[in-house]
């Protein structure tokens, strides 16, 4: 479950990366732009970081932080696929798309590996 963890997670930063070069907090009109989306990912990355280290260790919360990590990549594309088919322009260069179909593919097998791994 720790690969898929670290693919997922590194998906998920890879395309924050690239939000911030779309300005992504217009899109989801985050309150104090710039410095909004920021705060969020600040959170956002840290909460996953450490749910890494329970990963890892194999706690008793690891699957737990693993659906919560699996499901922010499926989510990811799903907000993102949603945003394509209204009509919006941005993410649409090759590794913008990329990265964000590797959010889908590494967070579904994420959450896969976490229910399987009762």
């Amino acid at each position: 479950m720790d690969r898929w963890y670290t693919a997922t997670l590194l998906s998920l930063i890879a395309h924050q990366i690239d939000a911030a070069f779309w300005h992504e907090w217009e899109m989801f009109r985050v309150p104090g732009g710039i410095q909004g989306f920021l705060v969020f990912n600040a959170v956002a990355v840290g909460i996953l970081l450490h749910g890494y280290q329970h990963v890892v260790l194999r706690t008793p919360n690891a699957r737990r932080y693993a659906l919560l990590c699996g499901g922010m990549g499926v989510l990811t594309a799903l907000l993102h696929a949603g945003f394509a088919l209204a009509g919006r322009q941005e993410f649409h260069l090759p590794l913008s798309i990329a990265t964000i179909i590797a959010c889908l593919m590494t967070g579904s097998m994420l959450v896969f590996k976490a229910l399987k791994s009762r």
